[in-house]
């Protein structure tokens, strides 16, 4: 099913500068794996070696933080828009 991943600024060198990229994708894991198919690079940003999401990586799908869904596993439905956001820190 065609969903949508936003990227943040940080990561939109890698895929031209668009903020926006449509993907078929049934879950998180999927559509980021899809969007590393196109745009290598993508992937090793946002997954550990083992293929976990990376601590500061925080990852929604329609507004939902996906750690407290099915993490990556996350089923998606056609449409739904996934946001990589990284984590902000200070002080």
């Amino acid at each position: 099913m065609n969903v949508i991943v936003r990227l943040p600024s940080q990561l939109r060198a890698l895929v031209g500068g668009v903020g926006e990229v449509p993907v078929e994708a049934s879950t998180v894991r999927d559509a980021i794996v899809a969007v590393d198919a196109a745009h290598p690079g993508i992937a090793f940003r946002v997954l550990d070696d083992r293929g976990a999401l990376r601590r500061f990586v925080n990852v929604f799908v329609a507004d939902e933080d996906i750690r407290f869904l099915n993490g990556l596993d996350t089923v998606l439905e056609a449409g739904q828009t996934i946001s990589l956001v990284p984590a902000v820190a200070g002080g």
